[in-house]
C-alpha cells in the first residue's frame, strides 16, 4: 500500500479500502451485465493454507482459494451476506465513521439476511478482510475491548494533537483506529511493552520512561490488533527497537511470540501486525534462577503448554529453545511483580537497566 506524497496515513487507507470496496462491487455488476453467474474468490483460511514464512517470520496464508458463487445453492446466502456487510463497510468508510462488530450484527437484523449468531457475522468480516486484502479496522468494524496504555514522549494526531506523556498516569490509549492516527514527533530511542498493567503503573510511577527514554506499552495480557499494530507502527516508521517483558510461564512467552510472529488465526493480516524485529527480554527461566524469583510450580496445562510451543516453528531458535527446556526442568513459573521481593523500585533500578545493556551487547 504504496503512500502517495501530501497525504495523511488515515487518508491514503480510507482512498484504498474504499477503492476495495467499490471493485468489489463493481466486479460483481460486470458479472450481471455480461451475464455470468457472480462469484467471489476468497482465499482459504484453513489450517492447511496456513504457513510459517522463514523469510517474513511470521505466518501468512498460503495461494489455496475457496470461490463463493450464486450459482452454488448452498453459497448464495453467504454470498448475499458478505455483500450486504461491504456495503455497509463502503457506508463506514465513506463517511469516516466506525462500528462495533456487534452493532454490525444487530444492524443485519434489518437486512432481510440476517445471521445466526454473532460468530457467524464475525466469519463474515473476516471473509471480506481476507478477500479485499485490508483490515477489518480500516473497514471501519471495531472490537470491543479496551485499548493498551501508552506512556512517554510520543506526539501524534489523534482528531487533536496530544502527548503520551502529559496525559495522566495512564497515558494515551491506543485508539481501536491507530491507523486513523498519525505520528508527529518523538524523544524516545526504544519501546518497552509490559504484560501487566501493574507493572506498567510502576514503570511510571518509577519515570522509566525517563529513565529508559522510550515508550511504556501496558499490553493488558494477550496483546489487541489495534496494541499489535502500533507497535507494527512506531518499530518501522518511527525505527523505534520494541523490547517485551511478560510474566515467565508459558502464556507470556506466547503473548510475546504472538506480537513478534503473529498468529495463525490471523495470518491474512499478520504482515500489519507482526513485528518480527520484537525482543523478548523476560521474565525467563534463566531470570527466575539468576534472581531467585519467587515461583509457583508448574501445572500439567502449564507444562503441555511449553512441550506444544518447543515444536512451534516460531520457537526455533537457540534462545527460546533454551528458555523452554530450562523452565520444563526447574518445573517453576513467575510473574513479572515477583521482583518486588527485592523492593518496588528493583525491577527500574536493577533489573531492565541489565536487560537493556545486554540487548546491546548483543546488536
Amino acid at each position: 500500500m504504496a503512500e502517495k506524497k501530501g497525504k495523511s496515513h488515515k487518508e491514503i487507507r480510507k482512498e484504498y479500502t474504499f477503492n476495495k470496496l467499490k471493485g468489489l462491487g463493481k466486479d460483481i455488476i460486470e458479472d450481471i451485465e455480461k451475464n455470468k453467474v457472480p462469484s467471489v474468490r476468497v482465499p482459504s483460511r484453513g489450517t492447511g493454507n496456513i504457513v510459517y514464512d522463514e523469510a517474513k517470520r511470521y505466518y501468512v496464508l498460503g495461494d489455496r482459494y475457496g470461490k463463493r458463487s450464486l450459482g452454488n445453492v448452498k453459497q448464495i446466502r453467504k454470498m448475499g451476506q458478505m455483500v450486504y456487510v461491504a456495503n455497509f463497510c463502503k457506508d463506514l468508510v465513506a463517511r469516516e465513521k466506525t462500528a462495533t462488530i456487534r452493532e454490525m450484527y444487530y444492524v443485519s437484523e434489518g437486512w432481510g439476511i440476517s445471521f445466526k449468531n454473532q460468530q457467524e457475522s464475525n466469519i463474515v468480516g473476516e471473509d471480506l478482510e481476507v478477500t479485499l486484502g485490508t483490515t477489518r479496522e480500516d473497514l471501519g468494524l471495531m472490537p470491543e475491548e479496551d485499548g493498551a496504555s501508552v506512556y512517554g514522549d510520543l506526539t501524534l494526531h489523534d482528531e487533536v494533537e496530544i502527548n503520551a506523556a502529559k496525559m495522566g498516569k495512564s497515558g494515551y490509549t491506543i485508539s481501536p483506529t491507530i491507523d486513523q492516527v498519525d505520528f508527529l514527533d518523538h524523544n524516545v530511542d526504544k519501546v518497552l511493552a509490559v504484560e501487566t498493567m501493574g507493572m506498567f503503573h510502576r514503570l511510571v510511577q518509577e519515570n522509566a520512561h525517563k529513565r529508559f527514554n522510550c515508550l511504556i506499552v501496558g499490553l493488558k495480557g494477550q496483546a489487541a490488533r489495534a496494541t499489535r499494530r502500533f507497535l507494527k507502527r512506531v518499530n518501522t516508521e518511527l525505527k523505534l527497537p520494541v523490547y517485551i517483558c511478560n510474566d515467565g510461564d508459558p502464556w507470556g512467552f506466547h503473548i510475546a511470540q504472538v506480537i513478534i510472529s503473529g498468529s495463525a488465526k490471523l495470518a491474512h493480516v499478520n504482515e500489519d501486525l507482526a513485528t518480527p524485529d520484537a525482543k523478548f527480554i523476560g521474565v525467563t527461566a534463566s531470570d527466575i534462577i539468576n534472581y531467585d524469583l519467587p515461583t509457583d510450580k508448574l501445572k500439567d496445562v502449564d507444562v503441555l503448554r511449553l512441550k506444544e510451543l518447543s515444536k512451534d516453528p516460531r520457537y526455533k531458535d537457540d534462545f527460546w529453545q533454551t528458555e523452554i527446556k530450562k523452565m520444563l526442568k526447574i518445573g517453576k513459573k513467575a510473574e513479572q511483580q515477583s521482583f518486588s521481593k527485592y523492593g518496588l523500585e528493583y525491577v527500574v533500578d536493577e533489573y531492565f537497566p541489565a536487560k537493556f545493556e545486554e540487548m546491546e551487547n548483543q546488536a
